[in-house]
């Protein structure tokens, strides 16, 4: 039987570690500018830069002081960025332009335009193989680039639409498949899916963060769910409750709280250690936000949003259009402990 002294010590040690979760807050705006919509970002923790895909360009932050340090520019729309880890190369998909482009970070010129396969939007690089995956969401396939020789070595057929993908650093690239609710695993080494489980409860799974030491995938999904996934096992574990229409995930392996960033204007806090990985923190961002990085140096999470103007007509062509972004109102939200 614990003494009345240890009982307190516990409710206050269980205190401490709740109150630490739960203090996540929008600390600052920073304002872009420009018109277009965006997709994804990418912190580079080390080099303290946000790359941020916006329209036709790449614009590159710096995350110590929020300032432009300028722009990956002449593409057509922008979808993902991956990054060498020879710190001196960059890699964006490219959708209407069908392409893989190569970048120098360093001077942020494009260096080569690799052909693809039919709107490439998710992008990793795998670092066993040294190759590019790019994941073409409108030909269902998966373009794999050298990144030595810039040359498609493989492409892989997929059973649907991908979005966004993860490679565990150990030869292995999972990636969402948004129209048939499953995680697919791809072999790098033999350029192969291997298998494939299914995220039952989960629905247009999109965004997807890893927890590599823990082997758990974080997907988000329509219906305010998060799923979670052991890859190792290759199964579902659990679903976690987030905030609605979420498009993007991050994971902070120190404090093992996964993030959801939701269009309507909500971050979720996950922690992922917990039984049935509670949610322990509902930040109120912008409505919208629904793209989202994780910079693990500083905690920081940083999110895409503008001002939106009147939604257009319906059409039979556009059944449901999306309102329009109101010129020079797109920003980073930067969300601290």
């Amino acid at each position: 039987m614990r003494s009345f002294n240890q009982g307190v010590k516990l409710l206050f040690l269980s205190f401490a570690v709740v109150s630490q979760a739960q203090t996540y807050h929008v600390s600052d705006h920073w304002k872009i500018g420009g018109a277009g919509g965006w997709d994804y970002l990418l912190s580079d923790d080390a080099a303290h830069r946000l790359y941020i895909t916006h329209g036709p360009r790449v614009e590159v932050v710096d995350t110590t002081t929020g300032k432009p340090i300028g722009a990956v520019t002449g593409m057509k729309s922008t979808h993902g960025v991956a990054l060498d880890p020879d710190g001196k190369t960059g890699y964006i998909s490219d959708g209407a332009g069908n392409a893989i482009i190569v970048f120098d970070r360093a001077t942020l010129a494009i260096t080569a335009t690799v052909p693809a396969g039919t709107n490439p939007d998710g992008i990793t690089y795998e670092p066993v193989t040294r190759t590019v995956w790019a994941f073409n969401g409108r030909s269902k396939d998966v373009s794999v680039m050298d990144a030595a020789s810039h040359r498609i070595v493989a492409t892989i057929p997929l059973p649907g639409k991908p979005e966004f993908p993860q490679a565990d650093g150990k030869g292995n690239v999972f990636v969402n498949i948004e129209d048939k609710n499953v995680i697919v695993k791809l072999d790098a080494k033999t350029n192969k899916a291997v298998t494939s489980w299914t995220l039952t409860g989960c629905d247009s799974p999109s965004g997807m963060a890893i927890d590599h030491a823990g082997h758990r995938l974080f997907s988000v999904c329509d219906g305010k769910k998060m799923a979670v996934s052991d890859f190792a096992a290759g199964k579902l574990v659990g679903l976690a409750s987030i905030g609605d229409s979420p498009d993007a995930a991050g994971y902070d392996p120190k404090t093992r709280l996964a993030f959801s960033s939701n269009g309507e204007g909500t971050l979720s806090v996950v922690d992922t250690s917990k039984p049935g990985f509670p949610t322990v923190q509902t930040v109120t961002t912008v409505k919208g936000a629904r793209t989202m990085a994780y910079d693990a140096n500083t905690g920081k999470v940083f999110l895409s949003a503008a001002q939106y103007g009147p939604t257009p007509t319906p059409t039979a062509a556009t059944p449901r259009p999306r309102p329009t972004v109101l010129q020079d109102s797109f920003e980073i939200i930067v969300v601290s402990r």
